[in-house]
């Protein structure tokens, strides 16, 4: 079997993907849950900050909810795609011209590249304006003053170049999961059982040897930025404490969310097994 990948946006835009391998106009996609906050809402918590430490932790309460939690993927089977497997992403970068971006005091006022649900919230706890730029265009934006701020991993930073327009990258900040990797129905229905098997086989060994590759690329990203001439600031522990003491339980003003939607028991049985698999 051959599987044709298609780059940056060339099947459509990232909050169109689910909905194309949905209706079979593309056989999978990458989908991010942050695009689709109002449709995913079960698994657009895997995209709630301060919640996991590391991209470790994001990934096996991944692999244990899809296992053991059956709202995870009764939502996407709602829209007519197959979950295959989770893609771990790097932790998350200030990047921009302003060396103080160690101090949640100077992000007061500052346009800080947002998405998603519950991030802006993030960046609003600290007084910064929640911006939401593309990916591919993050460096038009510092560049411009649109942005004072990027918020990306290591791997966007330094493919995109970012350190040309800022030069400092200061973090990590969080980590959360990545894309979801699926299939739409139509295509899953026309491959045999055993094609199946052997698909869902190598998603789960994806999955694991995923997570090993981020850290390595994550790695060399943070050494290619410095090699063009950025400069990697760490985040102080004390700056990133004071910054959750600030920032709202957006896990649970997600249950309470899900409360309201009629949702509330499945929210909270997703709170207490991720606190368990957490041991907070």
């Amino acid at each position: 079997m051959k599987i044709d990948i298609t780059y940056a946006g060339g099947l459509g835009k990232g909050n169109e993907l689910m909905t194309l391998a949905g209706r079979g106009a593309i056989d999978m996609a990458s989908i991010v849950p942050g695009y689709y906050a109002d449709q995913l809402l079960f698994i657009r918590a895997f995209q709630i900050p301060f919640v996991f430490d590391t991209p470790a932790e994001a990934m096996t309460l991944s692999r244990n909810s899809f296992a053991e939690l059956p709202m995870f993927s009764a939502e996407l089977e709602k829209f007519n795609v197959n979950f295959l497997f989770h893609q771990p992403l790097g932790v998350y970068y200030l990047t921009g011209p302003d060396e103080g971006c160690t101090d949640i005091a100077n992000l007061d006022g500052k346009k800080i590249r947002s998405f998603g649900a519950d991030i802006p919230k993030l960046h609003a706890a600290v007084g910064a304006v929640p911006v939401s730029v593309g990916v591919g265009d993050v460096y038009e934006a510092l560049q411009r003053g649109t942005l004072d701020y990027s918020f990306l991993n290591p791997g966007n930073i330094v493919t995109n170049r970012l350190y040309e327009v800022g030069k400092y990258s200061c973090g990590p900040t969080m980590a959360i999961t990545g894309h979801l990797i699926t299939i739409g129905d139509k295509a899953w229905a026309k491959l045999t059982p055993e094609t199946q098997a052997i698909f869902m086989e190598e998603a789960a060994k994806s999955q694991a040897e995923y997570l090993a590759w981020i850290d390595a690329f994550e790695a060399k990203a943070v050494e290619g930025i410095k090699a063009g001439g950025g400069v990697i600031k760490d985040f102080p522990v004390a700056q990133l404490d004071a910054w959750k003491a600030k920032a709202p339980n957006l896990l649970s003003d997600w249950a309470e969310d899900m409360k309201s939607r009629g949702l509330g028991d499945e929210a909270a049985m997703v709170q207490a097994k991720w606190t368990e698999w957490l041991g907070r």
